[in-house]
């Protein structure tokens, strides 16, 4: 499966507002986030961000060193015109997370929903050297997946379902969990979705 073909036609076929992981507010990982204590000039990456508002509410908090990584041109090109000028206040990144060369050292990575879609191992295992090229010693990590016992499919693709042991082991012992939380998601097609959202730390040198 070519995975940019995919999500490219996923985001010209439907609109942000129309695809199931959609969320209006971004409620849990806006507070996780500000339970990291990182400060508005933190650099931040929200992985797979794509169309999410995440970066607006950043924004509007007065974050000022945001980044948002994504497979999807078009997912992008949504966001940048919702944000108009404000836009321009971002580094935007059009890119295989499996594939992505940081090009600086970020605080704070946020992912909803792009680790659980990595079914194979040695993707898995490119995702976790991008994540630890890109963080910074006692960096946060925020990743949100779908949880045990939540979707098995999404969007017509597989996907990995996790728990806290699950997600620590792929991610190994450089990561240090610091809470986890379940959030029942609702589409806008009023379907559930139980996700598990878990807030680490990558220990320091």
């Amino acid at each position: 499966m070519n995975r940019k073909a995919h999500w490219e036609r996923i985001y010209k076929d439907k609109l942000p507002t129309e695809v199931s992981w959609y969320q209006t507010e971004p409620e849990l990982s806006l507070a996780l986030i500000g339970r990291t204590g990182v400060g508005p000039t933190a650099p931040v990456i929200d992985v797979g961000g794509g169309a999410s508002v995440l970066v607006d509410r950043l924004l509007a908090a007065g974050f000022a060193n945001l980044a948002v990584l994504d497979i999807s041109g078009s997912a992008i090109e949504h966001a940048r015109t919702r944000l108009g000028q404000l836009a321009d206040r971002v580094e935007w990144y059009e890119a295989d997370v499996t594939a992505f060369a940081p090009p600086h050292p970020f605080q704070l990575w946020h992912d909803r929903a792009v680790f659980h879609f990595l079914t194979d191992k040695e993707d898995r295992k490119r995702y976790v050297g991008t994540l630890k090229e890109a963080l910074v010693p006692d960096g946060h990590v925020i990743i949100a997946a779908f949880a045990i016992g939540g979707p098995r499919k999404c969007s017509g693709l597989e996907i990995v379902q996790y728990d806290a042991a699950r997600l620590c082991e792929e991610l190994g012992g450089e990561f240090e969990l610091l809470e986890a939380h379940d959030e029942m998601h609702i589409t806008p097609g009023h379907a559930e979705q139980k996700f598990s959202f878990f807030r680490l730390m990558r220990k320091g040198r």
